[in-house]
């Protein structure tokens, strides 16, 4: 699992990472405010986790940028501790904060993990 913990050290500073472990399952919770469900893309191929975000932003017209700190994308790879698995891999979406349930497991197959979107 230190290479899991490692790699989400490289991520920007700008996205907030915790990973979670169970007795069956890691839960790696990613905060991403402006992404949905429909602008996050999660797979697993070779024992990694590939994360696509895109964050959504509402300009007012009569604005412009003096500065921007918070990234429009996130392209992630990370690699999956040696016991996770993507079969049956679960993530949802809600109010900005994307949680991933990663079950443990012998083997990883290639896998896309649907995201809901759980927003009351």
């Amino acid at each position: 699992m230190s290479a899991l913990r490692d790699a989400m050290r490289d991520l920007p500073e700008t996205v907030f990472a915790d990973l979670l472990e169970s007795e069956d399952a890691y839960l790696l919770v990613i905060d991403l405010p402006g992404a949905t469900a429909e602008t996050v893309s999660v797979g697993i191929s070779a024992g990694r986790l590939e994360i696509e975000a895109r964050r959504e932003k509402d300009l007012p017209a009569e604005f412009q940028y003096v500065d921007e700190e918070r990234a429009l994308f996130l392209d992630a790879e990370l690699p999956l501790p040696p016991d996770a698995t993507g079969a049956e891999a679960e993530g949802q979406m809600k109010r900005g904060v994307l949680e991933l349930r990663l079950p443990k497991a012998g083997a990883t197959p290639e896998a896309d993990v649907p995201i809901t979107d759980v927003s009351a």
